[in-house]
C-alpha cells in the first residue's frame, strides 16, 4: 500500500508540474492584457507549416523556459561542456559554431544548398559585373573547423589540405569556370605550421586580427597592388565574450568566462583619399571589428591598408551568399566608378546559405 501511495504521489506531483507551465503563461498574458499564446492555434486552419510555427511561438513566448534555459544551460556548459544546438565545446577553452562543424561531419538534408547551385550564382555574378568592365574576385572564408580541427577533437590534426569535399568541389568549379578566387586555406595552413598567433578567436566563430590580417594581405596580392603611406595602424585592444558564448543566452555562463583579450589594430587614413575603385561584399567576417568594436579595425580597413586606397563595402551579416547581391541591385549606385568587387562569403554558406544561391539580375 506504501508504495501504491508514493508512486500516487509522484504521478500527480509530475502532472502538476506539466499543468502549472501553461496556466502560468496564460495567467501572465492575460495580466498582459494580451490572448493566451496556446488559443492562437485555432485562428487558422491546422497544417504542418502552421503547427510547426505554433510550436516554436510557445518556445520562444514561454515565460517558465524564458526563466529557467539559462540555469539549465550553464548546468549543461559547466558540469558537462554541452553548449546546446548552436555553441560546441572543444579543447583548450575553444568553442565552435555547431551548423558549420555538421557541414564536415554530417551528410546534407533536404534543403541544403550545394556548391553547384554556389558556383552557377557566381559565375553568373561574375558575367554580370563584366558588361560593366567590372573584375571579381570570390574570397570564401574558411570555417574555423576547417581550420583548427583539432582544436574540436582531440583524434584530429592539424590540416593539410582543405578538408571539406563540398568546398574543394567548389574551387575545383571556378577554376574551371575561370573565376578569380582567393585560397585562404593554403596561407592560412602555412601560418599555423610557422606558429604565431591564433587565427580564429577562441569565443567566437569569426578570424582573429591575425586571420583577417593574414586574408587581406592575400587579396592584394591577387589583386595585384601594394600598400601606399596614406594609411596607418595603432593598437585598439578589446575585451569581449564571443559570439559563441551569447549564443548560449546564459547570463550565469557568461559570468564565469573571462572575456576574451583581443588585439586589434585600428586603420585611419593620413592623406588625401581618391573615391574608391573598390567594392567589398560580406558578412560578419567582414563586419566584425570594422563596424563594431572598435571601428575600422577590420577585414575591410586591412584591405584599404594593404591596397593603399580606400575601399567601398557593403555587408550583410549571414547574408553574404545571396542577401548582400540583393541590396546591390536596389542601389546600383554602389558600382558607379568601381573596377573591381571583392566577395567574401563564409565556407559554411556553401551549404547553409541563406535565401539560398539565386541568381540576381545585373545592377
Amino acid at each position: 500500500m506504501k508504495t501504491r501511495s508514493s508512486n500516487l504521489c509522484l504521478i500527480v506531483s509530475f502532472m502538476a508540474v506539466i499543468i502549472a507551465v501553461p496556466v502560468v503563461q496564460s495567467l501572465v498574458e492575460i495580466r498582459r492584457g494580451d490572448m493566451p499564446e496556446v488559443l492562437r492555434v485555432f485562428q487558422q486552419r491546422p497544417n504542418r507549416e502552421s503547427i510547426s510555427a505554433f510550436e516554436h511561438s510557445l518556445e520562444e513566448t514561454s515565460v517558465t523556459a524564458r526563466t529557467l534555459r539559462p540555469w539549465m544551460q550553464a548546468g549543461q556548459f559547466l558540469a558537462l561542456r554541452e553548449g546546446g544546438a548552436k555553441a560546441l565545446a572543444g579543447r583548450d577553452g575553444w568553442l565552435f559554431y555547431g551548423p558549420g562543424v555538421n557541414t564536415l561531419t554530417q551528410r546534407p538534408r533536404p534543403g541544403d544548398t550545394t556548391p553547384d547551385e554556389a558556383l552557377r550564382a557566381v559565375v553568373a555574378f561574375r558575367d554580370s559585373l563584366a558588361t560593366r568592365g567590372i573584375r571579381l574576385i570570390v574570397v570564401p572564408a574558411p570555417n574555423k573547423e576547417s581550420v583548427y580541427p583539432d582544436k574540436l577533437s582531440g583524434s584530429a590534426s592539424p590540416p593539410s589540405r582543405i578538408v571539406n569535399p563540398e568546398t574543394r568541389a567548389f574551387f575545383d568549379g571556378c577554376a574551371a569556370a575561370g573565376v578569380e578566387t582567393v585560397d585562404l586555406f593554403a596561407p592560412f595552413r602555412a601560418a599555423r605550421a610557422a606558429g604565431g598567433d591564433a587565427l580564429y578567436l577562441e569565443q567566437d566563430t569569426h578570424w582573429s586580427p591575425a586571420g583577417l590580417k593574414l586574408a587581406s594581405r592575400a587579396v592584394a596580392e591577387r589583386i595585384g597592388q601594394s600598400g601606399g603611406e596614406h594609411f596607418e595602424s595603432k593598437p585598439a585592444p578589446v575585451r569581449l565574450h564571443g559570439d559563441l558564448v551569447r549564443m548560449m543566452h546564459s547570463p550565469v555562463i557568461e559570468s564565469h568566462l573571462v572575456p576574451e583579450f583581443i588585439a586589434t589594430e585600428k586603420i585611419t587614413i593620413t592623406g588625401d583619399s581618391t573615391s574608391p575603385q573598390v567594392l567589398v561584399l560580406g558578412d560578419s567576417f567582414s563586419r566584425i571589428f570594422q563596424t563594431d568594436e572598435p571601428h575600422g579595425a577590420g577585414f575591410i580597413a586591412h584591405i584599404s591598408a594593404a591596397l593603399g586606397q580606400p575601399v567601398a563595402s557593403l555587408v550583410n551579416d549571414g547574408g553574404s551568399a545571396t542577401l548582400v547581391r540583393q541590396e546591390l541591385f536596389r542601389r546600383p549606385e554602389i558600382l558607379a566608378g568601381k573596377k573591381l568587387v571583392v566577395w567574401e562569403f563564409t565556407e559554411r554558406d556553401l551549404r547553409l546559405a541563406t535565401e539560398g544561391w539565386q541568381i540576381i539580375p545585373r545592377p
